[in-house]
């Protein structure tokens, strides 16, 4: 197998708890002042993991008016909490505000409570999947120029012209996250970058199984990837959210972290 270039490491930061406005403002101000290429906001609207949260696109739009060189993502939103045809419009007008700096990370959504509690339908995985694929086409059709037209088995849309349209051509970068074979194959076929989870979410809740974070299990989720991109496997970015131990004494640092 042929070795693949080795691409320059970005590191950014998820921003998960911040409420308060003086904090939110410091918090961007700090994130860009140590040099991280990203912020990111999860999409959560019960504290269940992770805390309270601010809304993910008006914070990031203020982010982009506190900040001259971060770039601004969504890690990641639900699919299911907004109609694509809405999501491309606030999508393009966050990425046209912010000077082309925001990626779109989309993924099909798991949270079992935070549906329950909303109100909305809970569907199997590969239910939301196969939604989640046909607002990709929706997305890119939308940031597209001219009218688009699309009739699936989840959406409908017809003789829409999205606008505005981004200011990244085609489209802002996509993420697509997850863990599954389904939705990396579908992230490999589609996304610029690819979100590697090592939790087990396909059951609404969070399974902590170890084995997910060995070696091997990483190595067969990229190759799910690389399976499903073929060619374009080399322009694709990996992404992941470690848990990093700085420690000289490595047993001993890992027993306390595990």
């Amino acid at each position: 197998m042929t070795a693949l270039p080795l691409r320059p490491f970005r590191f950014g930061v998820i921003n998960e708890t911040v409420g308060d406005p003086a904090a939110w403002v410091a918090a961007v101000r700090h994130t860009e002042e140590l040099g991280y290429a990203t912020i990111l906001i999860r999409d959560h609207f019960v504290p269940d993991f992770f805390g309270d949260q601010l809304a993910p696109l008006p914070a990031l739009m203020a982010a982009a008016s506190l900040s001259r060189t971060l770039r601004l993502g969504t890690l990641v939103l639900d699919n299911d909490y907004r109609h694509p045809a809405l999501l491309a419009k606030e999508a393009a007008t966050l990425d046209l505000l912010s000077g082309g700096r925001f990626a779109l990370g989309i993924g099909a959504g798991w949270l079992r409570h935070e549906y329950d509690a909303a109100g909305i339908p809970y569907d199997p995985p590969g239910t939301r999947i196969g939604r989640m694929a046909e607002a990709i086409q929706i997305l890119n059709g939308l940031f597209a120029d001219g009218p688009f037209t699309f009739a699936g088995t989840h959406y409908r849309v017809t003789d829409l012209d999205g606008f505005p349209k981004p200011l990244q051509r085609p489209r802002p970068p996509l993420l697509i996250g997850g863990g599954g074979k389904r939705i990396l194959s579908l992230a490999g076929r589609h996304a610029d970058i690819v979100g590697l989870l090592t939790t087990a979410v396909e059951t609404g809740v969070v399974v902590d199984d170890p084995v997910n974070r060995l070696a091997g299990r990483v190595a067969e989720q990229i190759g799910w990837v690389r399976e499903a991109a073929g060619e374009r496997f080399p322009a694709i970015e990996l992404s992941m959210i470690p848990t990093i131990a700085i420690t000289d004494d490595r047993r001993g640092g890992a027993t306390r972290l595990i």
